[in-house]
């Protein structure tokens, strides 16, 4: 894919990018997949869906209590559940307003593990990274945002949530689906939004402006970006996903680069 060529022109000391259909289909690499970036917030996502097998496999329920009072891991996993950003304070009632929390995230893996009898990190790799073959993969502190991986291995993550294999096809539907609707809150880096929607780990585009994703992105396209300089989108319109991970910090150079690249991406996918 020539669009993906567009990350040489990025102001970044390393980058590398590719494009997935849900079969697995790679259509396009760009850079040194397999180099090893920090995560930052793309690890929400893959404790997210560990929190998921977690649900499945009957170790958690959504509902069941976790964290601040009134809050449950559904609250956690949608970034209601009060606590602020990265203190375990609360400041806010569950289900009152979209408070996206770090340390939300790290209270959720703490329960999990305490609920599983496993260490989160392990939890994680036993139950994704492993049966995804995701072995350049590791999480070696919060998981909230302490993953490192390559470009190919979260190919394979973002072809997995296409088409689930380890997952209900229903539950990766409700977890790229609105929980508590009409929320407003910050989507940090790009302000204030009403609303600030978000599934169970999964941020949704929906009407959000300004935002990380394309100006072509559907409404319903979902993933998450990172502090680090990475992101992973999901357009289930066009019927693909985008990873692009880089080594600096996301600032102004992110926000002016990454919509025009994922519209050329749309672009080309769709021509």
């Amino acid at each position: 894919m020539e669009s993906l060529r567009i990350i040489d022109t990025w102001p970044v000391p390393t980058a590398a990018a590719a494009v997935v259909r849900a079969d697995g289909t790679v259509l396009g690499t760009h850079g040194p997949t397999d180099h090893r970036f920090p995560l930052a917030s793309v690890t929400k996502p893959l404790a997210a869906y560990a929190a998921l097998v977690a649900y499945e496999e009957g170790a958690v329920e959504l509902d069941e209590p976790a964290g601040p009072e009134g809050s449950t891991v559904r609250h956690l996993l949608a970034h209601t559940s009060g606590l602020a950003f990265d203190e375990h304070r609360v400041t806010a009632p569950p289900g009152n307003r979209r408070l996206y929390s770090n340390a939300g995230f790290e209270v959720l893996g703490d329960h999990i593990a305490k609920a599983s009898g496993i260490p989160f990190a392990e939890y994680l790799r036993q139950a994704v990274l492993e049966p995804l073959g995701m072995t350049s993969t590791t999480l070696d502190g919060s998981p909230a945002r302490d993953g490192v991986s390559t470009v190919d291995d979260l190919v394979r993550f973002a072809a997995e949530v296409q088409a689930p294999r380890l997952l209900d096809p229903r539950t990766v539907l409700e977890a790229q689906s609105v929980v508590h609707p009409g929320l407003k809150g910050v989507l940090p880096g790009y302000g204030h939004q009403s609303p600030n929607d978000w599934g169970l780990g999964f941020e949704i585009r929906d009407s959000k402006s300004p935002h990380w994703t394309g100006a072509s992105s559907s409404p319903a396209t979902f993933g998450h970006f990172g502090q680090s300089g990475t992101f992973l989108w999901i357009d289930p319109v066009a019927g693909v996903a985008c990873v692009a991970l880089t080594d600096r910090a996301f600032g102004p150079w992110a926000a002016e680069a990454w919509t025009p690249f994922t519209d050329a991406v749309l672009s080309e996918v769709a021509g």
